[in-house]
């Protein structure tokens, strides 16, 4: 797993489970994975291990991983739900642009025109 960074806005367990989801969504997590394990995820977070077996169970009981009697948790293969995982994460994401920008004053149209812009100056580098 990735450096963990969390910020002060947003409980720590729900950070916990959407880092879970973006690595689930992104590939990186791949279905059949073994999990670490709370203690040890905990350590790496530098988050209570409370705090981690929360996030862990809710993930578990929204079926994005699952327990093993005596091997631990591993990550449930989801089948087309990780499609709809993705398109989920997309669209938290948009929305959370428009949000941003819409508090810096753009309007939904001069938003588009940054990100257009913006995506170009990424095919020009």
């Amino acid at each position: 797993m990735m450096e963990w960074n969390f910020n002060n806005e947003t409980p720590i367990y729900l950070q916990i489970i959407d880092r879970f989801k973006m690595e689930i969504a992104n590939g990186s997590l791949k279905p059949g994975n073994k999990v670490p394990s709370v203690r040890e995820l905990a350590l790496s977070a530098g988050v209570n291990p409370n705090t981690m077996q929360k996030a862990l169970s809710e993930l578990e009981r929204d079926g994005y991983l699952e327990s093993r009697r005596t091997s631990g948790r591993f990550v449930a293969d989801m089948g087309n739900q990780a499609d709809s995982l993705k398109n989920d994460l997309a669209h938290k994401l948009c929305s959370e642009f428009c949000e941003g920008m819409a508090k810096v004053g753009f309007t939904p149209e001069q938003s588009l025109m940054v990100y257009e812009n913006y995506l170009k100056s990424l095919k020009k580098e």
